[in-house]
């Protein structure tokens, strides 16, 4: 059975802690792989190699770290299929959904790429007689990274490019229920030239997570995953004294307006709330439909949503994958048993859905949930699943109390014809991120991602600006150099003068 092992100072290192977790086939069940988890010793190796690898890189000129983002870059797209393929094999999802995952995770190695403009400092001459003051940014040193199962390439490429083109050395701990694109990414790294250490892969559970946590030499930790798992990181990494971004989960809402193209809010909410069989935090999971239009919007999305194609995510044919493992799928499947019971109309159930060939494969239909209570657990819960839900509100202003009131506060989306709702709804929406006709506003990699109330942990979003940030710190200098011609003016202890 294929091993994959750590990936520390530059190489390949065997796991010993004497523990592994398993690595199936979501298509098929069955177990392909085995991931070495890390130990306590095995945490500090490979923070100690960052360590090591800080102390030129951090002080190496930014032409030389872009010029091996450059190369990153090139690699990155020459291997894409490899990549996606990777990605398939472990996650589930179909091909086509994998290379667009990577294809947004290379936006962020070209905005590292161009990180010299990024940290450009300032400069205000003769603020005083002969005194000048700069702000410049500088790196913090070692920062890990914890990503989630759902992007194993696309989550991790929103942070260690960033990090390193800082001038930071990066611990990157994936999930371990699909860790081979990780290991696959660093090897690319290296290949670009990246120094030995720089960027290190620890594969793990529990014990790596806490590790990095509670570790001293680690600065700053960025976080990708559930809300529960989000406020453990924050409060933990923060009580260490490290700077944290916990981006956590989310129930994103989409308002259809009576006025909305329907066939056009059809399309997109099928897309949002299947794609990637749902296992997305910016997955449309709840449809609110003002006035009329309700029962009208759902039968246009059970009609697209019957179509859809579900099978193995190497299948050209497959336009939706299975669920990750067999236990989510379960999970996911009892949100949908239990929401008639919950007063909503099962319009879809996509439970005991099976693929020919493929029956031992952790797979699920779609499923379409109509007249959802907002104290529904379908309806409180993030699902993570191909489940959609439609909820219904008289006005516009109904339903933006109705979304306002969510715990979560990731993403959100307004279907409408009407500009003047729109401007309304982009303004007096409680989200980090907003679409107008658009159902997944994820921003592109020059603009910051990340939502609000428990969507986030911490003060900055990931990538775009706030990455830039929060990879760095600020320092200000003030400068006096004598003129040559002045005598010395002797001790002053009073405060200098502006003027």
């Amino acid at each position: 059975m294929k091993t994959v092992n750590h990936w520390i100072g530059g190489k390949t290192v065997e796991g010993t802690s004497g523990n592994y977790g398993p690595v199936t086939d979501p298509a098929t069940g069955a177990v392909t792989t085995q991931v070495a988890l890390a130990s306590p010793e095995e945490v500090d190796a490979a923070v100690a190699a960052a360590k090591d690898a800080y102390a030129t890189w951090g002080t190496s000129s930014l032409a030389a770290r872009t010029a091996v983002l450059f190369r990153y870059r090139a690699l990155l797209d020459a291997r894409r299929d490899d990549i996606a393929a990777l990605i398939t094999a472990e996650h589930g999802k179909v091909h086509s959904d994998a290379l667009g995952e990577v294809a947004r995770g290379l936006e962020i190695v070209e905005l590292a790429c161009g990180i010299t403009t990024q940290l450009k400092g300032e400069l205000s001459t003769q603020v005083s007689s002969r005194v000048d003051v700069s702000s410049i940014r500088q790196s913090l040193g070692v920062v890990a990274g914890i990503t989630p199962f759902n992007f194993p390439a696309m989550v991790p490429m929103w942070m260690f490019p960033l990090a390193i083109a800082c001038g930071n050395t990066f611990v990157l701990k994936p999930s371990e229920k699909d860790p081979s694109a990780a290991n696959l990414l660093a090897e690319l790294a290296a290949e670009a030239g990246l120094p030995d250490g720089v960027l290190n892969v620890l594969h793990g559970d529990k014990v790596a997570v806490d590790g990095l946590l509670n570790h001293p030499d680690v600065a700053a930790v960025s976080f990708v995953g559930s809300t529960p798992i989000a406020r453990y990181i924050h409060t933990t990494a923060s009580a260490n004294g490290k700077r944290v971004q916990a981006l956590g989960g989310a129930k994103n809402h989409m308002l259809v307006l009576p006025d909305a193209d329907l066939d056009a809010a059809a399309d997109a909410a099928v897309s949002a709330a299947y794609g990637s069989a749902g296992e997305r935090c910016m997955a449309i999971s709840a449809v609110v439909a003002v006035g009329a239009i309700g029962d009208e919007l759902v039968t246009r999305i059970k009609e697209r949503a019957e179509k859809i194609k579900i099978g193995p995510g190497n299948d050209p044919a497959s336009e939706m994958g299975p669920l990750i493992t067999a236990a989510h799928r379960d999970k996911v499947a009892s949100y949908v048993t239990g929401a008639a019971a919950q007063g909503a109309d099962v319009v879809l159930d996509g439970t005991g859905y099976t693929v020919e060939g493929f029956e031992d494969g952790h797979w699920i239909g779609l499923s379409l949930l109509d007249h959802v209570s907002t104290d529904s657990d379908a309806y409180k819960d993030e699902i993570f699943g191909p489940v959609l839900c439609v909820l219904r509100a008289e006005t516009y202003e109904e339903g933006v109390a109705l979304m306002n009131a969510s715990p979560f506060g990731n993403g959100t989306a307004i279907f409408t014809r009407d500009g003047g709702a729109a401007r309304r709804f982009q303004l007096e929406i409680e989200a980090g991120m907003v679409g107008v006709n658009v159902p997944i506003p994820v921003p592109v990699g020059y603009h910051s991602f990340g939502g609000w109330k428990d969507s986030l942990f911490g003060d900055h979003h990931i990538y775009g600006n706030d990455g830039v940030h929060f990879y760095t710190r600020g320092k200000v200098v003030t400068t006096r150099w004598p003129d040559p011609a002045d005598a010395p003016a002797g001790v002053d202890l009073g405060f200098p003068r502006n003027h």
